[in-house]
């Protein structure tokens, strides 16, 4: 495993912060305030809570915010299904963002139990 100095080097907080600017663009025009800014925040959640928990600097710390942060990209899913069910967003543009998100969720488990298992 390659050192990482710096949480912009990880994958998993390059692709969180742009899936955040995507649903950023993709609602920017959107007049349902409550969702809009639900996602939004959802979506803000998963590249700030890993650049949070990488800042600690302590592997428990990072493992609990990576966990946190699994739970946001979470609640970011649910909130993209109920947008594709009331017709926020078309179900092409949902199902891309759904599967963005999977794939940031595995990353975020296999960084938690990399993390668990060479550094504890």
């Amino acid at each position: 495993m390659a050192k990482v100095e710096k949480f912009e080097d990880l994958l998993v907080w390059q692709k969180g912060l742009s899936q955040a600017i995507d649903l950023y663009k993709l609602l920017a025009n959107s007049t349902d305030f409550g969702l809009r800014d639900q996602i939004r925040r959802s979506a803000v959640s998963v590249p700030s809570n890993v650049a949070e928990g990488f800042e600690r600097h302590t592997n428990k710390e990072f493992i609990r915010y990576l966990r946190i942060t699994k739970g946001s990209n979470g609640e970011l899913r649910t909130q993209i299904h109920i947008a594709i069910g009331i017709g926020l967003i078309t179900e092409e543009s949902g199902n891309e963002l759904l599967s963005k998100s999977h794939i940031i969720s595995s990353m975020l488990q296999n960084l938690i139990r990399t993390r668990e298992e060479k550094f504890t």
